[in-house]
């Protein structure tokens, strides 16, 4: 007795940088955390203020150097936040962009 031609929902964020919307699970995940500092979210679970940015270097690079960030979690990033951000922005996004031309 299941329902048939009923799809599931597939819950849509938007990108801060780019104002793109797409399903959350294409999007990653920044949180900003008690005492101010951004981290990865990577399972999307972690309590606290979040906003979500592309898998593309160009929209990290917009929210990170941009206040975008700032404004959407309610803080000031400081230039080591900022630092690792970057960081962890070149660092996985290039991985990922080298396993889908292979």
């Amino acid at each position: 007795m299941g329902r048939k031609g009923i799809s599931q929902y597939i819950p849509q964020r938007t990108c801060v940088a780019c104002r793109q919307v797409r399903p959350k699970r294409e999007l990653i995940r920044l949180v900003r955390i008690t005492n101010g500092i951004i981290e990865i979210d990577t399972d999307g679970k972690k309590p606290g203020r979040g906003a979500y940015l592309c898998k593309n270097l160009e929209c990290w690079e917009s929210g990170i150097k941009g206040n975008r960030l700032d404004y959407t979690l309610r803080t000031t990033i400081t230039k080591e936040n900022r630092e690792q951000l970057m960081k962890y922005s070149k660092d996985v996004l290039k991985e990922s962009k080298d396993g889908k031309n292979s």
